[in-house]
C-alpha cells in the first residue's frame, strides 16, 4: 500500500522510476552498428565506390533486421562476436561479395570509435538536461528564500548569519562550473571518427564529411590515428561528471542534516520520503542517500577508465576502447539520476524560517558583527574586539553552568552579556541575525545586490547548446532515413519496411 499511516501519498513517479525501476540499457550494439552501416553504404554508393544496386540490397536486409530488432540472430552462437554474426547473416542472405562491401574504406577501429560516440549521446544529453533542471530549481530557490535567515556553518558549528537562498545560490554557482565542464567535454561528441580506418585513413576517395552529417556529427576527425587511439572524450565526460557528483553530494549532505529532528530546518512532503518496515514513526529522506551514492559512480568509472588506459600504446587498443570505456554510459546515467533526485528534493523541501532564525540567534552568530561594531565605535583593533566578545560569551556560558535556569533563560543571559551593543533579537541597532546578513554587502556576501544574476543568462546559453546538438542528431536521423529510401528506390529494390523509416536507433 502507498498509505503507511505515517506517509499518506506515494513516492513521486520520477523518483520511483529512478530508485525502483529497471535501468534502461539503451539501444543494443547492433542497432548502433547498423546505423553506421547505413550511413557508410549511402556514402559509398554516392561516391561510386560500390554498386548502387548491391548497396541497396544490403540496406534492405539491414533494415529488415532492424525492424525485427535483430530477432533472426537471437539464439545463434556468436563464436566471433555479435558483429561478425551479423555480417555472416548478411553474407548468407546476399553472398560474401555483396555483404563484404560493408568493409570498403572502413575498419572495426573507426567503427567502434563511432559506435561509442553514438552510445554516449543519450546519457550525455540526459545528464546535461538534468543538471540544467537542477540549476533552474536552485536559482528559483535562491530568489524565493533570499531573506530566509539561517546560520551559516563552519565545522558543523553555527558561524555567522546567512540565508537559505544564499546557500542555494552558492551551490548554483558551483553547478554552473560543472555545466561548463560537462558542455566542454560533450563537444567531443561533435566529431566523427568514421573514415579513420585502422588509424591511418584510406587511399579510397571516401567522403567522411558525408557520413559525419548523416550520423549527426558536425565534422569528421582531422587526424585518423587520434580518432581511433584516443578515448579522452570518455575521460573528460567522466571527470566532469565526477566533479558534479562532488557538488551534488555536498548539497545532499547539507540537506540530509537539515531535515533531521535535531535541526528541523527543512520539511519534506510524503512524495519525497520513505517509511520503515519496522518503525512506524520514520520519515526517511532516503532520496538524498541515493544522491550521495549514485553521484559517486562516475568517480569510480573514471578511476577504472584512466587506469585501463594508462600506458597503453597510442593506437587502437582493447584496453582503451573497450575495457576503459565499459562503465561510462551507466556512470553518466547515474550522475543524471543524482541530479534528478536532488532537483526533486530542493524543489519540494519546505524551509522552516522560525527554526532557522532561532538557531541563528541561539548560536551567537552575530558575534563577529558585534566585534566589528566594537572596533568601529570604541576604536579597538579587531583582534581586541574579538577577544572582548569572546570573553563576554565565555563568562555568560560559565554563569549558565552554575545556574539551574532553563535553556531559554540561560540563552537570554548569554545575550545579556552583550547588551551594551544592543539585544541580539532587536534589529534597532542592526545586530539581529537578519540585519547582520543583510549588511554583508561586500565580498559577495548574502547582502550583495546579486551574486547569481549572471547565471540565468549562462544557463540559457547552455540549454540552447544542448538543444542545438540534440536537434542536429534528430535531423540527421531523418536525413539518413531519406537517403537510404532514395538509394533503395532508385535501384528498384524492394521497399524499406515502414517500421524503420526515421528510426532513431
Amino acid at each position: 500500500m502507498d498509505d503507511t499511516g505515517r506517509i499518506r501519498r506515494p513516492l513521486t513517479p520520477t523518483a520511483r522510476r529512478i530508485v525502483f525501476g529497471e535501468p534502461d540499457p539503451g539501444p543494443p550494439e547492433l542497432a548502433l552498428v547498423s546505423r553506421v552501416d547505413r550511413a557508410h553504404l549511402v556514402m559509398l554508393a554516392e561516391q561510386g565506390l560500390v554498386d548502387r544496386a548491391a548497396a541497396a540490397a544490403l540496406l534492405v536486409e539491414i533494415d529488415v533486421l532492424r525492424a525485427g530488432r535483430f530477432a533472426p540472430l537471437e539464439g545463434a552462437e556468436a563464436r566471433r562476436g555479435r558483429y561478425l554474426l551479423y555480417e555472416d547473416w548478411l553474407a548468407a542472405r546476399l553472398g560474401q561479395r555483396t555483404a563484404g562491401l560493408l568493409r570498403t574504406g572502413r575498419s572495426r577501429n573507426d567503427l567502434n570509435a563511432t559506435v561509442l560516440r553514438l552510445r554516449l549521446r543519450r546519457p550525455v544529453e540526459r545528464l546535461l538536461t538534468e543538471v540544467l533542471r537542477l540549476q533552474a530549481v536552485l536559482l528559483a530557490g535562491a530568489r524565493r528564500h533570499a531573506a530566509t535567515v539561517m546560520p551559516g556553518y563552519t565545522h558543523y558549528q553555527p558561524a555567522v548569519p546567512t540565508t537559505y537562498g544564499y546557500h542555494l545560490g552558492g551551490v548554483a554557482r558551483a553547478v554552473d562550473r560543472d555545466l561548463e565542464a560537462l558542455s566542454a567535454a560533450a563537444a567531443g561528441l561533435d566529431t566523427s571518427p568514421l573514415g579513420a580506418g585502422t588509424g591511418h585513413g584510406s587511399a579510397l576517395p571516401i567522403a567522411p564529411a558525408r557520413t559525419a552529417a548523416l550520423l549527426g556529427f558536425e565534422r569528421p576527425a582531422p587526424h585518423a590515428l587520434d580518432a581511433v587511439a584516443s578515448r579522452d572524450l570518455v575521460l573528460r565526460l567522466l571527470a566532469a561528471a565526477s566533479i558534479f557528483g562532488v557538488t551534488a553530494s555536498r548539497l545532499a549532505a547539507d540537506l540530509l542534516l537539515w531535515t533531521t529532528a535535531e535541526f528541523a530546518f527543512l520539511e519534506l512532503p510524503d512524495e519525497l520520503v520513505g517509511s520503515s518496515s519496522a518503525m512506524p514513526q520514520k520519515r526517511n529522506p532516503f532520496l538524498l542517500e541515493h544522491v550521495k551514492g549514485r553521484s559517486a559512480r562516475a568517480a569510480g568509472a573514471f578511476v577504472a577508465a584512466v587506469t585501463a588506459m594508462h600506458a597503453a600504446p597510442f593506437a587502437n587498443s582493447v584496453a582503451v576502447g573497450t575495457e576503459g570505456c565499459a562503465g561510462a554510459p551507466e556512470a553518466l546515467e547515474a550522475a543524471a539520476d543524482s541530479a534528478a533526485l536532488l532537483r526533486l528534493v530542493v524543489a519540494g523541501a519546505r524551509p522552516q524560517p522560525e527554526a532557522m532564525l532561532a538557531r541563528a540567534t541561539a548560536g551567537d552568530t552575530t558575534a563577529t558583527a558585534r566585534a566589528e561594531r566594537l572596533m568601529i565605535e570604541d576604536g579597538l583593533s579587531f583582534r581586541e574586539a574579538h577577544h572582548e566578545i569572546g570573553r563576554l560569551l565565555t563568562e555568560a556560558e560559565q554563569a549558565d553552568r552554575r545556574s539551574s535556569v532553563t535553556p531559554v533563560v540561560a540563552q537570554e543571559g548569554r545575550n545579556g552579556g552583550l547588551d551594551r551593543l544592543g539585544p541580539t533579537a532587536n534589529p534597532e541597532r542592526g545586530l539581529d541575525p537578519a540585519s547582520v546578513a543583510a549588511a554583508t554587502r561586500f565580498g559577495g556576501g548574502p547582502g550583495a545586490p546579486s551574486a547569481i544574476g549572471d547565471l540565468r543568462l549562462r544557463r540559457a546559453e547552455a540549454a540552447t547548446e544542448v538543444a542545438e546538438r540534440t536537434g542536429r542528431w534528430r535531423t540527421a536521423d531523418l536525413d539518413l532515413a531519406a537517403a537510404v529510401a532514395a538509394l533503395i528506390g532508385s535501384s528498384g529494390t524492394a521497399p524499406v519496411p515502414p517500421a524503420v523509416v526515421g528510426s532513431r536507433a
